[in-house]
C-alpha cells in the first residue's frame, strides 16, 4: 500500500513535528537556589493529577486544569506575574513581598543570581 520512501518520509515528518512541539513547550531554566527562596511565598504548586501534572492554587485549593503540554509555560508565566508585584531588586538583594506589599524575605543574590532575577522577572517576555 505505502512504499519505503512513503514510510520514512511520515516518520521524518512525524519525529520532526514531536520534537518542534517538545521545543515549543520547555520552561526557561531557572536557578534553583532562587526558587527554593520564593517557592513558599509563590501561591501555586506543581502537583501531580492521574493525567499528568496540574498547577495547584494553594490560596484556594482549586487545580487549574491544564493542558499537559501547557504546565510549565504556564507554571513560568504565573511566577513572572506574581513576581511584577511581589519581588523588587534593591542592589544585588532579591526583597519578597506580601500581598499587601510588606516585606517578608530577602535574598542576597550572587551575579549569576542577579542576572537570572532581572532576565526572569524584570524583561518583558513575549506573549505565549
Amino acid at each position: 500500500m505505502f512504499g519505503k520512501k512513503t514510510l520514512y518520509a511520515l516518520m521524518a515528518v512525524f519525529a520532526f513535528l514531536s520534537i518542534s512541539a517538545l521545543i515549543m513547550n520547555m520552561p526557561e531554566k531557572k536557578d534553583p537556589a532562587v526558587l527554593a527562596k520564593i517557592k513558599p511565598y509563590f501561591p501555586y504548586e506543581l502537583t501531580k493529577t492521574v493525567g499528568g501534572l496540574d498547577l495547584l492554587d494553594k490560596r484556594t485549593g482549586e487545580k487549574l486544569k491544564l493542558e499537559n503540554a501547557k504546565v510549565f509555560l504556564a507554571y513560568d508565566h504565573y511566577l513572572q506575574e506574581w513576581g511584577k508585584t511581589h519581588l523588587k531588586l534593591d542592589g544585588d538583594t532579591l526583597v519578597i513581598l506580601d500581598d499587601k506589599g510588606q516585606k517578608v524575605d530577602t535574598m542576597q543574590l550572587n551575579p549569576r543570581q542577579l542576572s537570572f532575577v532581572k532576565r526572569f522577572f524584570f524583561q518583558p517576555h513575549p506573549q505565549q
